[in-house]
């Protein structure tokens, strides 16, 4: 009880420096992952994105097929190997869209937050001190881009409650951006519509609404075009049929009862993961939930027991507070639904899939579970402390 004096005068004084020291320990974590792995990390998928990229600068051509789905990460890689930087100057680049990233988090938590210093704070330190997101910055792989990306996404979207135009082309930027990063990059600027849509809906006047959805029938010829070749390199029924939960992992895999009945040749992408889903429905649905489990539960069989465990203490109780912070009707419904959205795409892209040994799927949407369990308890702390002698360290907070 004696150290609680201590700790709360230390806060008091250290507080109206924080963003320095958010800004000092993020340098830390990446100076700690880039001496951990010696420099730029060359991984399993590294090769390919340096061959487009070489590609790129050396003779300005892009590969058409599966790659042409990663477009913009070699574009980006191309840049700082036309400039003869090479590999330090695609993580120099990676770092430096990182900084921004953690920037824009910490901006759009407080502007959602009603100005609160402490959950933008908050939401900041998470993202900077979990493990699996800034690691990926030193890796020669999309996840670095990606997660920054949604990460600017995000910044850029809580700017709509007061959006004035210029505000809306950086929104449209930054979500055509992250589209063109991955091939489920896409799934932003979908939870920015539906939140859109969401919006419209609840507006007394109904014409815009109708107006959206007659917009939205005239288009889904395109989207399901689109759909069906985002698909089209991917082999998911061979995945299906192999029971994979983890991709070419056979230890935890699903295990057929009977013989699968599969779609016929000649079936679309898309149609052959709906054939197979209603002709084996006990089957497809082990699948999902096995898929489910594993993407969320942060249990992965590769990792340490001192990373279950902190995946457990930690996102456990995040999934619950995000999953209360979005019903609350404090907290912008927009961006409610938008950050929701995003988490609950990316799960259904990956369930519908197959998950990655580690969480290279899971770490780039993890900030808007941390932004959302943030903004739940910090609306929790701000109303139980809204006596000013009872929040003394809040009341700087708030800014």
């Amino acid at each position: 009880m004696r150290l609680f004096p201590v700790f709360y005068s230390l806060g008091r004084r250290l507080w109206p420096h924080h963003p320095a020291l958010l800004a000092g320990l993020w340098v830390l974590v990446q100076v700690v992952f880039l001496r951990q792995f010696r420099g730029p990390h060359f991984a399993n998928d590294s090769a390919r994105y340096l061959e487009y990229a070489t590609a790129i600068a050396e003779r300005g051509y892009f590969e058409p097929g599966h790659n042409l789905r990663y477009v913009l990460y070699p574009l980006f890689q191309s840049i700082w190997l036309g400039l003869g930087w090479g590999w330090w100057g695609i993580i120099g680049g990676q770092l430096a869209v990182s900084a921004l990233a953690t920037r824009s988090v910490y901006q759009g938590t407080r502007r959602l937050a009603g100005g609160s210093q402490l959950a933008a704070a908050l939401t900041a330190f998470l993202f900077i001190a979990w493990p699996d997101i800034q690691r990926f910055n030193v890796f020669l792989l999309t996840e670095s881009l990606f997660t920054s990306l949604v990460a600017l996404s995000y910044g850029a979207f809580s700017r709509m409650r007061d959006g004035r135009p210029r505000d809306w082309l950086w929104l449209v930027l930054v979500l055509l951006l992250t589209a063109l990063a991955r091939p489920n990059g896409f799934l932003v600027g979908l939870a920015a519509g539906l939140a859109g849509l969401d919006a419209l809906r609840r507006q007394p006047n109904r014409r815009p609404w109708r107006a959206a959805l007659l917009l939205v029938a005239l288009l889904s010829p395109l989207l399901w075009r689109g759909l069906n070749h985002q698909l089209a390199t991917y082999h998911l029924i061979d995945t299906y049929q192999r029971g994979e939960l983890i991709f070419r992992y056979q230890l935890w895999a699903v295990h057929q009862a009977q013989p699968l009945s599969l779609p016929p040749p000649g079936t679309g992408p898309v149609m052959r993961v709906l054939y197979f889903a209603v002709h084996n429905p006990t089957y497809f649905g082990r699948l999902l939930l096995g898929k489910l489990f594993v993407f969320v539960s942060y249990l992965k069989p590769h990792y340490s027991l001192a990373h279950r465990v902190t995946g457990v203490l930690v996102l456990w109780p995040a999934y619950w507070l995000a999953a209360l912070a979005a019903r609350k009707r404090k907290i912008w419904r927009p961006a409610r639904v938008f950050l929701s959205a995003v988490f609950i795409l990316q799960t259904i892209i990956v369930m519908l899939t197959v998950d990655d040994w580690d969480v290279r799927f899971l770490a780039p949407v993890l900030l808007v579970v941390f932004a959302l369990a943030t903004l739940e308890v910090t609306t929790r702390w701000l109303t139980a402390t809204s006596s000013p002698r009872r929040s003394g360290l809040l009341i700087v907070a708030r800014g």
